[in-house]
């Protein structure tokens, strides 16, 4: 019993799962992915003294229900499922029952090769939900704001006068003027009273405004076409703003619950703006609370995509960029390695040296975003906030005249 292993090849409906003991299938069942099912499957793996089940994905209910009854769970890459598939069959075949028993087999003799996931705590998962919803909707936001864009650039130019299409004055001003025809006769004055009637907070004045406006490429539209576009415009119009609006209240709810999770003090003198909360909610909700998740700096980094890939072969050895790793969290690395580098006199060094290396802009906010790894993993396993003065990078940058 003791070497029973067991892998599961997820689905959204019906889990294929096969239990393997020392390398022979023991048993192959079907779960149903509904509360019976789940409550069924982790009965049963216990039942059976399975205590490793390796699966394809690292979260959802499922693995929330495993770790939950005391399995260790194991989150396997599907490319590193894929390189495995010719260890146990020579034709290039594919099911979900042999990716189950691929999984088991991984789980029984690769087990060290990978990390056991450990749950982070709920304060932790509230970030991450909030967070990865507000980046869900700001890309909704940004793909509506673009068509809304294009509609008025084929039309209807001189309504973008404002600084973005989807600010709260533009909203404002595109449901009043949605074309040409409504904002005939406009004026400075007309401006004016709009302006201070939206709280326009600005600094543009109104003449301004409507000399931009009237400077603006007239279109050629037919009556037919424009009250069709104009309809479009105020579609669009409608759609974003309950999106820019959900994106403020989510945007309130992370900035709280930021300010009450323990780890905020330890990111928060990476920014120089104490009040920037969106970049250090990322990290803490990617990189998680779990200490044992990354035991070296090394980890982090490829987790983070700010590593990259060795190929060697003969006479080749290239460093290729890093796909496979946490999306979110190498975006939020790359921020703050991108604004660090405009304020922080060491982060402004370490870029500036790697353009000079000719690294392009990505490539050095990723060396830059590789040397602040060092650091965040330091911090996050330690739990100190971050101190210029315990930096030794930095220091040494100061040393030398800096």
């Amino acid at each position: 019993m003791a070497g029973k292993t067991a892998g599961i090849d997820w689905a959204s409906e019906a889990h294929e799962v096969c239990i393997t003991d020392e390398g022979r299938v023991a048993e192959r069942f079907s779960a149903g992915h509904d509360e019976r099912g789940i409550a069924a499957l982790a009965a049963r793996l216990l039942k059976a003294g399975v205590a490793r089940v390796a699966i394809e994905r690292p979260d959802g209910i499922l693995v929330e229900r495993l770790l939950a009854a005391g399995i260790e769970v194991l989150a396997i890459h599907p490319n590193q499922v894929k390189a495995a598939r010719p260890r146990f069959a020579v034709a290039h075949g594919k099911s979900d029952r042999f990716d189950a028993f691929v999984l088991a087999e991984l789980a029984r003799t690769d087990s060290h090769r990978f990390r056991p996931l450990v749950p982070d705590r709920d304060e932790t998962k509230a970030l991450k939900a909030l967070t990865r919803a507000r980046e869900d909707l700001v890309s909704a936001r940004v793909e509506l704001a673009n068509q809304l864009r294009a509609q008025l650039e084929t039309f209807w130019p001189g309504a973008l006068v404002f600084g973005a299409v989807d600010s709260a004055i533009s909203l404002a001003f595109l449901k009043r003027y949605p074309s040409p025809e409504d904002a005939r006769g406009l004026g400075e004055r007309r401006m004016a009273v709009f302006l201070q009637r939206n709280a326009y907070s600005g600094r543009t004045p109104a003449a301004e405004l409507v000399a931009r406006m009237n400077a603006a490429p007239k279109g050629t539209a037919g009556p037919a076409e424009g009250e069709a576009r104009r309809v479009v415009v105020l579609s669009l119009v409608a759609a974003l703003g309950p999106i820019v609006e959900e994106i403020a209240g989510l945007t309130r709810q992370i900035r709280e619950r930021l300010a009450a999770h323990p780890d905020a003090e330890i990111f928060r003198p990476l920014f120089r703006d104490p009040k920037t909360v969106i970049c250090p909610a990322t990290l803490i909700a990617e990189i998680g609370d779990a200490r044992g998740r990354y035991p070296t700096e090394a980890a982090l980094a490829a987790d983070a995509g700010m590593s990259p890939v060795a190929l060697e072969s003969g006479k080749l050895r290239v460093a290729t960029f890093r796909r496979a790793c946490e999306k979110r969290l190498r975006l939020a690395v790359a921020t703050l390695a991108d604004s660090t580098r405009h304020w922080h006199p060491w982060a402004r060094e370490v870029y500036r040296r790697a353009r000079a290396r000719g690294q392009d802009h990505p490539h050095a906010i990723r060396t830059l975003g590789r040397a602040w790894i060092r650091v965040l993993w330091r911090c996050w396993r330690d739990r100190v906030p971050y101190d210029p003065a315990r930096h030794g990078n930095f220091r040494q940058f100061q040393a030398a005249g800096g």
